[in-house]
């Protein structure tokens, strides 16, 4: 019976969470039905005006519902199988009593890995509801019920976590956005004028560019925060997890562990080819599990340079390009 409910509830919560992008659908839609038809083709007289609105809006237009859509259907990016306890380790790990005990064996299974940072305890972070010692910048979301790499935050208006497999999108997204308020503010606003003083007779059109503008108005300056807020965050290499609350490392805690200088910063996130950074296509550098540092400790260089060859000997490729990530990481603090 208890089950039962349970599923149900998770069932509800999922038809739910998709409410916020029905909403945003449904304004957007509004908005395309507003523009085009009532502005641009029942109220707009020039024809060469008519034709180049209609091009302009719709090239916004499409760049903003290709960076939705791909902000919502990209799936969270969660650890590789390297990350997840064996079946003995798991047996080992559950069958000690012991929290210190517990907390050893999980060093002793890190150090096969390029894991630096800690817990404010300054144990290994590990996620008992998914069975994975956490990748450097990963944690657990509870409502995708899934450790997510590089979270940055879960977002009910995309109905997804914006994290290291979406987050370029998501920032083009809320940048594409913006140009589409704008856009319709700056092409709008002689006619929003044109009807608050009465000079244009069409009443049901009246309506819909009068609500047009103060929409769109609204919605961009609340992008603007938002996205000059996720700018700053992009410049300083952080995440909106890690603004609140500094990663920690072996060290301590250090609020800018992980920026290493703008430039740099931002290939991370946008990649070296420039070409691609204003198009949702995945180009963020590295795999997600582990990022270069701002200052490398001979500690961690080490167990980097000493666990190379564990990793040239696995079986799953994918775990074979973790190494090369890994001695590129080394390479950028060392030149840093």
């Amino acid at each position: 019976m208890e089950m039962a409910l349970s599923r149900g509830l998770r069932c509800c919560q999922r038809v739910f969470s998709w409410i916020p992008v029905l909403i945003i659908t449904a304004v957007v839609l509004w908005s395309y039905y507003a523009y085009v038809f009532e502005l641009c083709l029942f109220t707009i007289s020039n024809t060469l005006e008519k034709v180049v609105y209609l091009l302009v809006f719709h090239v916004c237009f499409g760049m903003f519902s290709w960076t939705y859509w791909k902000s919502i259907f990209s799936p969270p990016a969660t650890p590789c199988k390297k990350f997840q306890l064996s079946y003995s380790d798991k047996q080992r790990y559950e069958m000690e009593e012991r929290p210190d005990a517990q907390k050893q064996i999980l060093i002793e299974i890190a150090k096969k890995l390029p894991i630096f940072t800690r817990a404010q305890s300054g144990a290994i972070r590990f996620c008992d509801r998914c069975q994975v010692l956490k990748p450097d910048r990963c944690h657990h979301c509870s409502v995708c019920e899934t450790c997510v790499l590089k979270m940055d935050h879960h977002c009910p208006w995309v109905n997804n976590c914006v994290g290291f497999s979406n987050y370029k999108f998501f920032l083009l997204f809320l940048a594409y956005s913006m140009l589409y308020c704008i856009f319709i503010t700056a092409t709008v606003l002689q006619y929003f004028l044109k009807f608050w003083v009465g000079a244009l007779p069409n009443e049901p059109a009246k309506f819909h560019i009068l609500f047009l503008m103060f929409v769109a108005l609204m919605f961009f300056v609340s992008l603007m925060f938002l996205f000059s807020y996720h700018c700053w965050l992009v410049a300083k290499n952080k995440s909106t997890l890690e603004a609140f609350s500094a990663p920690v490392f072996v060290s301590g805690p250090d609020r800018n562990g992980f920026n290493l200088g703008l430039h740099k910063n931002l290939l991370q996130v946008f990649g070296e080819d420039r070409k691609l950074w204003f198009i949702p296509v995945f180009t963020s550098q590295g795999n997600g599990h582990y990022f270069p540092l701002r200052s490398t400790s001979s500690e961690s260089r080490n167990l980097l340079l000493a666990n190379k060859d564990m990793w040239d000997e696995s079986d799953d490729g994918s775990e074979g390009d973790l190494v090369e990530d890994a001695d590129a990481s080394v390479t950028i603090e060392m030149e840093d």
